[in-house]
């Protein structure tokens, strides 16, 4: 029988799901990037990674979201005729980079790194 020290995990050690920024074609950790999922027509943020459907991953920064209205990437990531609107997505990662930045923040001025909700 073999016995394993520390917590166990899905991933073995060095190998973390990857993905692509719809916005910037840039690779990266999962837990880099955020979810974004169609809810009723409407582009919304999925911070567990838990809800159903196609996703389309992206960097939390607006550059990325410009690059990707641009590309029209977003409709094709989650195979969806015509383009969608990402007024409502824009103003979640606006107010989600106040909340981690924002005055009274703990986080402002440290390092810009998302943490991973475990459950």
């Amino acid at each position: 029988m073999v016995h394993r020290s520390g917590p166990a995990s899905a991933y073995a050690p060095g190998s973390r799901p990857i993905r692509t920024c719809v916005g910037c074609r840039g690779r990266a950790e999962a837990g880099e990037l955020l979810r974004v999922v169609l809810v009723d027509g409407d582009l919304t943020l999925d911070p567990r990674r838990r809800a159903a459907g196609r996703g389309a991953w992206l960097h939390p920064e607006p550059t990325c979201l410009d690059k990707a209205e641009r590309r029209r990437a977003f409709a094709r990531a989650l195979r969806v005729p015509g383009p969608l609107d990402t007024g409502s997505l824009r103003s979640d990662l606006e107010q989600l980079a106040y909340r981690d930045t924002g005055p009274g923040s703990s986080r402002a001025g440290m390092d810009q790194r998302k943490q991973v909700d475990p459950s």
